[in-house]
């Protein structure tokens, strides 16, 4: 397998064209996933100031 295979990513590259092996730009998004949902950072309250004397 190599330049002569049109089923591998070399051969794809050698011949100049795309497919599955070799996919050309970005996937399209899936109809009908769900959003992904990122949760929200946890913010730290601030310790009490000490009091001074």
């Amino acid at each position: 397998m190599g330049k002569g295979d049109r089923k591998t990513r070399r051969g794809k590259t050698y011949r100049g064209s795309y497919g599955n092996t070799r996919a050309h730009g970005a996937q399209p998004a899936v109809v009908g996933a769900k959003p992904t949902v990122t949760k929200p950072v946890a913010v730290k309250k601030a310790a009490p100031k000490k009091k001074s004397a």
